[in-house]
């Protein structure tokens, strides 16, 4: 219930956190939970890694601070890495074992 309503909110990181609680509670997920976790981590990746995009394209601007903007790119890109290291520990500790019996959940995630 809370991840649908994260989703409508646009909440993304309340989203991905609920989805986390959820496998962690009961790591067989429906098709309707599978795509929710999906949906959560894909748009909190995608913020970060549209934000290393922008922060790539304003290096190249005079006016702002190589240094600083080099700085920032790295967290960016380690928010990234984080975050996708956090889903496939996920997966691979509860997902993909609770899902051997179930072909359409091996295939979603692989």
């Amino acid at each position: 219930f809370y991840a649908k309503l994260s989703e409508q909110a646009e909440r993304f990181e309340e989203m991905a956190k609920f989805m986390r609680l959820a496998v962690t509670e009961s790591p067989k997920l429906s098709a309707d939970e599978r795509n929710l976790l999906s949906v959560a981590y894909k748009n909190v990746v995608g913020s970060r890694r549209s934000a290393f995009r922008i922060i790539g394209s304003l290096e190249e601007r005079p006016e702002y601070k190589p240094e600083i903007l080099k700085t920032y790119r790295k967290q960016a890109a380690k928010e990234v890495v984080e975050i996708c290291t956090e889903v496939i520990g996920i997966i691979d500790s509860h997902l993909l074992p609770a899902a051997r019996e179930d072909k359409e959940s091996l295939v979603f995630f692989y």
